[in-house]
């Protein structure tokens, strides 16, 4: 790597321990914005005060040649302290003048062009031109305004200024070198007279100078180092919150080995100067190089930083399943869980949250929407949306931190700068970044797909609900909501009818409340409490410094983060008497000392007045865990301003309390390692101790404990118990979406892993279901493969197992099945039903090969539909509830949540980025399987039931019935007797889609036009009810439509139906040569 090379005469008397870290070759310059000034703004200017510069000497390359063209300068300039010499051919100098002209040249033309726009605005003529919303790439760039007094004139150097030094008076040739002296001086001083010429790139590049050339030192800068076991921050000041710089150690394959094959971060470097002692460090795809005054000092810091590759966090090292995440709750630490089920409860925690942040506030979504009420009515809860939220709590100092997903605008409409926009108008406290740009990226088939809010590194919220419009719901999932009291404007959400552009007014209406339904949205969120929350706040700062050092090295408003998991108080508990004793007796022999005896505390104090960045250590971590409190040295091309960050102390862990504890589930025992060290159960984890508990802040706790007082797994609801388990933070991630130098796809790992081991029974809930079998080479994850074999050994052990997946009837897209826009409808189609049941790749053609008609004792699919009236005397309609939720039970012990979708997408990791968590409950219950005692777990069980309760309809007493999921009495009789009787209900009063009956789009379009010439409106689905009896033939059979469509809708149970295995099979869904989806890659689709 090219690096800028010190002084030779670099300051040599330096105090004693100081270390330097080498800055990075200074970045080249951005092209410049087409209507932006060309000014440098002020903070990046070069010259605050205008330089001096006199010619020296002029000289000619032989002394018979009188060409004024081969003429050199050589020039002294002088600015401040600072004195260099340039030498400069008059060509060069032409070169200048010409490219100053251009520039001068195309910034009046712009000026001119803004005033022709002005003047037909003022006509009237332009008031109604065609706008073209581009912010592909301007959202982040800088672009200054036009200023009056600083035209394009002000800055043109004449080009009468030129003409003598191209042309100098004739004479004598021993005097034609004097006489160009005094042209060139004139020359000169044109620009040089003027601030804003001489801080022009052009000027700035003749005159050899940047923005790095005026620090007090050219390559290196003194900074302080805080070292932790997952990262190295530089600041400027130990007490000082600017972080400069940070290195945060991850998994890598391109980490250095000694000889013993050991992980290595750090090591010696060889200086040219023999009085110079440096090292190197390396994680995550970043170097920083370092200097320190002694050789033991260079051997004290390498040692240091290479004893974080260590377990149990031994962040350098994949843990289970290749993440980056090792497992959580193996001992007492606090790890607790909490579910909610639909945004009702689940936005309410999330209210319940911010409203109690103190510190900081992480927020990533894949789409975001300011004006969000997270509590209904919205009437009487103006103060629960999300903008009004996050600016209470940034007017008290919170530090909020958000990450949008950047969007390809012509395929989205979620319009994610607008949602930048309003959030940065809310309060300076609040910081915004959008990712990727597509263009210098070249990401333009990925996104950002997590969700995540994270609040003072004590809970974090993941699942599927974004914080955006049409996530809002209960479990009642009403279609209807005339007078608008529960979903205001655009939140009344229906993407297959219309997908809403955020735009514009986000008050006013998509959709005709009278003549269509909302889409009612089915979602799980989980709450994580312990070091687990702090793991997912780790991947969130991956995150936002990989965007701001790609979208915003530069910008002091936008913050480098650090990592909080080895910052929180109790985890540093004890005093380092050894520590202190040595620093005590070196503090009159070496004066840097004294600086670092402010990092070791000596004294117990409260945690509250312990500074954050200077924690205690416990005594056998003393070396490896604390701060080496050494000056070092800094010279990084992008930390000349530093950003600020706030430290304020977060809460202590809290411990979750524990109902039931009978028997300890080894996770290492349940699932495979997948070639990951394993990890023992006896570690050496900084334990949160029972005396911390009265530290607490009881207020905080209590909130958050609400779903703790359930009494029994039986009262099924909205909000699940708070209950302590083992949990592991899983994620799809690689160098385009979080810098890592290899792709992680521990998503993928544990899905294929749980289902292996899994005894009795897998529930899936997921918005897709896209995957591929062993010797598929298009689709490329393999968790139907998972799902394939462990059938297969049910089957030859002759067990009970089931597997029920729930999913869309249709995907959440705009178009109807038989529009010409509805090619990416179809097309996700294709890839669920080739992966279902059509083709040789589909798993219940496979399995009819092996057991028959009996595949649909193991494995079946199911939707979700919902139906009301839209408002008084309007019509009866119905609509699919949208499966959102990504979530696997296993057993009623396990359970894997987050946001990954299950197909390629998702889980390869080098697309779509994902966070996720495994679940083992800890706390169990009295249960049943397969008719047999069996011991539950008190998250995996209460959230099961709760969601069965939902989709079959359920009362409380009736909730004992179906506590074993594998036995004919609930899997036969009750779950699938349900969905067939909700599916033929549907059937008979809408004949909706889809549907079993309806095989190619013509039977669709007949359909269609029927009902339309029956009723004269339906939406999209032929989702609205004929109240007339009415005979049609289907199939050749004879059908009574529209009997009685009230009464018999009063029989539907819950929200359960079947999933139409034989709609459109007569059907090739895929995008046709005609249509803009056939020249797009299919990887998109899948």
């Amino acid at each position: 790597m090219n690096r800028e090379q010190p002084e030779e005469d670099e300051e040599e008397d330096l105090h004693h321990g100081q270390s330097y870290v080498r800055m990075p070759p200074e970045p080249e310059p951005e092209p410049e914005a087409s209507s932006a000034s060309f000014r440098l703004p002020e903070s990046a200017r070069v010259f605050d005060e205008l330089p001096r510069a006199r010619i020296v000497a002029v000289s000619r390359p032989d002394a018979g040649d009188i060409t004024p063209m081969l003429l050199s300068y050589t020039v002294e300039v002088q600015y401040k302290q600072f004195r260099w010499l340039l030498y400069k051919k008059a060509s060069q100098v032409l070169y200048l003048h010409f490219t100053l002209k251009r520039r001068a040249f195309l910034e009046e033309f712009h000026e001119k062009q803004e005033q022709v726009k002005e003047r037909l605005q003022n006509l009237g003529i332009g008031d109604h031109m065609p706008v073209v919303h581009d912010d592909e790439e301007a959202d982040d760039v800088h672009v200054l305004p036009h200023h009056d007094d600083h035209s394009a004139k002000a800055r043109n150097v004449p080009s009468s200024a030129v003409l003598p030094v191209i042309r100098p008076a004739l004479g004598r040739q021993q005097s034609i070198s004097d006489r160009a002296k005094v042209p060139m001086q004139e020359y000169l001083n044109h620009f040089l007279g003027n601030l804003d010429i001489v801080n022009l790139r052009e000027v700035c590049k003749f005159l050899e100078v940047s923005l790095l050339s005026f620090l007090p030192d050219s390559s290196w800068q003194k900074v302080w180092a805080v070292l932790k076991p997952g990262f190295l921050a530089l600041l400027q000041d130990p007490f000082d919150p600017k972080l400069l710089d940070i290195i945060i150690f991850d998994v890598s394959h391109h980490l250095a080995r000694n000889g013993d094959g050991q992980i290595t971060l750090a090591k010696e470097t060889k200086e040219r100067n023999p009085l110079h002692f440096g090292f190197e460090v390396s994680s995550g795809g970043r170097t920083m190089k370092l200097r320190t005054r002694s050789s033991a000092k260079v051997k004290d810091w390498v040692a240091a930083i290479n004893a974080a590759r260590r377990l149990p966090e031994g962040w350098c090292h994949p843990h289970r399943f290749g993440s980056f995440a090792p497992p959580r709750g193996l001992t007492e630490d606090g790890s607790s869980v909490q579910w909610f089920i639909d945004g009702q409860s689940a936005f309410d925690a999330i209210a319940s949250s911010i409203e109690q942040a103190k510190s900081e506030i992480f927020i990533t979504d894949w789409w975001l929407c300011p004006e969000l009420y997270l509590r209904r009515p919205f009437q009487y809860h103006g103060s629960s949306r999300l903008d009004i939220l996050l600016e209470s709590r940034a007017k008290r100092g919170v530090q909020i931190y958000i990450l949008l997903y950047k969007e390809a605008s012509l395929a989205l409409k979620i319009n994610s700068m607008y949602s930048k926009q309003r959030l940065l108008n809310i309060h300076e406290n609040v910081k915004v970044l959008r990712y990727p740009d597509h263009f210098s990226t070249g990401i333009y088939l990925w996104s950002h797909h997590e969700k995540i809010v994270i609040v003072d590194n004590q809970v974090c919220y993941i699942g599927g609900l974004d914080l955006c419009f049409g996530r809002y719901d209960t479990s009642e999932h009403k279609v209807e909501d005339f007078p608008p009291s529960t979903w205001p404007g655009k939140d009344y959400y229906n993407p297959r009818e219309s997908e809403p552009n955020s735009r514009e007014d986000t008050m006013n209406d998509e959709l005709d409340r009278t003549k269509y339904p909302r889409m009612p949205w089915h979602d799980v969120q989980c709450a994580v409490y312990g070091p687990a929350c702090r793991d997912v706040a780790r991947h969130f700062v991956q995150r936002w410094n990989y965007a701001k050092r790609n979208k915003a090295p530069n910008e002091q408003a936008i913050p480098l983060l650090m990592p909080h998991h080895h910052m929180v108080i109790p985890h540093y508990m004890g005093n380092s008497k050894d520590t202190n004793c040595e620093t005590e007796s070196k503090q009159t022999q070496d004066k840097d000392i004294k600086v670092r005896r402010q990092s070791t505390l000596t004294a117990p104090a409260s945690y509250q007045d312990i500074p954050l960045l200077l924690p205690q250590e416990p005594d056998h971590l003393a070396l490896h865990n604390g701060d080496l409190g050494l000056n070092l040295d800094i010279n990084h091309g992008h930390l000349d301003h530093p950003n600020q960050t706030n430290f304020k102390q977060p809460l202590s862990n809290r411990k979750a309390k524990q109902d039931l504890c009978p028997q300890d589930l080894q996770m290492k025992g349940f699932v495979d390692n997948l070639g990951s060290p394993e990890v023992s159960l006896v570690i050496h984890h900084n334990n949160t101790s029972k005396a911390n508990v009265r530290h607490i802040d009881k207020e905080w706790w209590e909130t958050q404990e609400r779903g703790s007082q359930v009494a029994s797994v039986l009262d099924v609801g909205e909000v699940g118990p708070q209950a302590t388990c083992r949990c592991q933070v899983i994620r799809s991630v690689g160098l385009w979406s979080a810098g890592t130098t290899q792709i992680e796809g521990s998503i993928h790992n544990a899905y294929f892993s749980l289902i292996e081991k899994a005894e009795h029974f897998v529930y899936i809930e997921n918005q897709f279901f896209i995957s591929g079998l062993s010797g598929d080479d298009t689709i490329k994850n393999r968790v139907l493969e998972a799902l394939y074999r462990r059938i297969l050994r049910a089957e030859k052990e002759k067990r009970c197992f089931r597997i029920i997946i729930v999913i869309p009837l249709l995907p959440g897209f705009q178009g109807g099945i038989d529009d010409g826009g509805a090619a990416s409808v179809r097309a996700i189609m294709h890839w669920q039903y080739r992966t279902i049941c059509r083709g040789p790749n589909s798993i219940l053609k496979n399995l009819y090969d092996v057991v028959g008609s009996r595949a649909h004792d193991y494995i079946s699919f199911y939707g979700l539909r919902a139906h009301g009236r839209l408002g008084d005397g309007g019509p009866l309609v119905t609509n699919q509830i949208y499966v959102h939720s990504k979530l696997m039970i296993i057993d009623d012990r396990m359970t894997l949540i987050g946001s990954a979708n299950i197909n390629d997408r998702s889980l390869l990791g080098s697309r779509d980025s994902e966070i996720g968590m495994i679940i083992e409950d800890k706390e169990m219950v009295t249960s049943t399987m397969d008719g047999s005692h069996w011991e539950a777990g008190k998250f995996s069980l209460s959230l099961r039931l709760s969601l069965w309760a939902e989709h079959l309809g359920l009362h409380a007493g009736e909730v004992n019935q179906i506590m074993d999921p594998v036995a004919d009495s609930t899997y036969k009789n009750i779950w699938m007797a349900t969905a067939k009787a909700n599916t033929a209900i549907y059937q008979d009063v809408f004949l909706c889609v889809p549907n079993d009956h309806i095989h190619s789009r013509a039977q669709f379009r007949q359909s269609l036009a029927h009902r339309k010439e029956k009723i004269g409106h339906t939406t999209i689905d032929l989702g609205v009810a004929l109240e007339k009896a009415e005979i049609l033939q289907e199939d050749g059979d004879m059908v009574v439509v529209g009997t009685d469509p009230t009464g018999r809708l009063q029989a539907v149970r819950g929200n359960l139906v079947s999933f139409p295995l034989e709609f459109m099979c007569q059907e090739d869904l895929r995008p046709f040569f005609s249509e803009s989806e056939y020249y797009t890659s299919p990887q998109v689709f899948h």
